[in-house]
């Protein structure tokens, strides 16, 4: 819970101070408000707007205010901050707003705090103030200032914070244009882009992403250029210029805590089909068909992704083409099929096999001898073998895998 300035200040170095004190300055506030705008307009060219009306009446208002608030706090140490602080949380506000930053302001504050003391000091023989009295008022002053500049800061904060969410919220709306279909027209792009501070690149690709179980997790650290949406049910970013240099090794870095999936790089017109494929990738990832240890780029596995494209169909024709295997024990039945796959993948090697699959290459021609007994001469069918790839893919990560391999650990 925000406290407000009274609240928050226990220190009331000007109750000292004889009320009296205010009276004897209350009749040069305009002068010395004067003295200390020309002085900040001067020492802060930022704060010089000749033709801004409306921005001179909020100094001429600062100034003013701050000046009566100090003299009403010695006569009455528990007035209200609140008029003051209100003026100075508006300023605050006004300079975030502007692009400035809270040096400026400072600078400003500081000046008008050092014309007060110098008036006071000069003034002070005039009006036979004691020491004690004095250093009593510049301690006050420096407390005030710290009061009114922590007022300040306060807009300051809330009118960034604001600048953020609106700039969050167009970004997301960018987002969600980019990946539309159809596709949105380029200048409606453009005009977004544009309020939403995005450089619009040549190319992009969509990446879907899904928290991985058991974990703690962390929000990406992503480059600004990088859009983002992880708030969405399908958490998704869309990644600038995705081939170049280092942009790999970031999303690696950034996407550790997460299963990602990739789309191809296209045109930013066709952002929503590099999407489609990473929607595509994004489950068979989840379920151990694609690797998910890193992120998972389509384009490295796109004969999978055509495969899995219709699952079912794929089971289908599968039920047909390895009907031999259906009177294999479980057991055997795992190792044929991917010793099948893996001599359909390297042209009957035996020695290849071998090595990929760590075993002897006399135990891969004696599975091949198998293999032939059971399908005959439509093994090395030409027509038929990118057809037995696709069904011993899906087939190996399917149910039927699945209930192999848990007879297989029960024998």
């Amino acid at each position: 819970m925000t406290m407000s300035i009274e609240e928050r200040s226990p220190l009331k170095p000007w109750v000292g101070v004889p009320g009296e004190i205010s009276e004897l300055f209350r009749p040069h506030l305009d002068g010395l408000a004067e003295e200390m705008i020309e002085e900040i307009l001067a020492g802060v060219p930022e704060y010089a707007r000749p033709q801004d009306e409306e921005y001179a009446r909020l100094v001429r208002l600062a100034v003013e205010g701050a000046l009566r608030q100090f003299v009403d706090l010695i006569m009455d140490p528990d007035s209200s901050w609140e008029p003051v602080a209100a003026v100075y949380r508006e300023i605050g506000w006004a300079e975030a707003r502007e692009g400035r930053s809270l040096d400026v302001l400072q600078t400003s504050l500081r000046l008008g705090a050092r014309v007060a003391w110098r008036r006071l000091a000069a003034e002070s023989e005039r009006y036979n103030i004691s020491r004690r009295t004095l250093a009593s008022i510049a301690e006050g002053i420096f407390a005030f200032l710290d009061e009114i500049a922590r007022a300040a800061t306060e807009g300051y904060t809330k009118a960034r914070e604001q600048e953020a969410g609106e700039l969050e919220h167009r970004r997301r709306r960018l987002l969600d244009l980019l990946l539309a279909e159809p596709a949105a027209a380029p200048q409606a792009v453009a005009d977004l882009a544009r309020l939403a501070q995005w450089r619009v690149p040549r190319t992009v690709a969509a990446v879907v992403l899904h928290e991985r179980s058991g974990e703690t997790f962390s929000h990406p650290s992503l480059p600004p250029d990088v859009l983002a949406d992880l708030n969405r049910r399908e958490p998704c970013l869309l990644v600038p210029d995705p081939d170049g240099p280092g942009r790999a090794r970031m999303l690696e870095g950034a996407l550790r805590d997460w299963v990602a999936a990739m789309g191809p790089t296209v045109r930013v017109e066709d952002a929503a089909k590099s999407m489609r494929w990473a929607r595509e990738a994004l489950p068979l990832a989840r379920r151990g068909v694609l690797p998910s240890e890193g992120l998972v780029r389509c384009a490295d596995h796109m004969p999978t992704l055509v495969v899995f494209k219709d699952e079912e169909l794929v089971r289908a024709v599968a039920e047909l083409r390895l009907a031999p295997l259906r009177g294999v024990r479980p057991r055997h039945r795992e190792r044929l099929v991917r010793t099948l796959l893996s001599c359909l993948q390297n042209g009957f090697n035996a020695t290849e096999v071998a090595a990929r699959l760590h075993v002897h290459p006399q135990t891969v021609r004696y599975r091949l001898h198998q293999l032939e007994e059971l399908f005959g001469e439509q093994l090395y069918d030409p027509e038929t073998r990118l057809e037995m790839e696709m069904v011993l893919t899906v087939w190996l990560n399917g149910p039927d895998a699945a209930r192999d391999a848990e007879a297989d650990a029960r024998d």
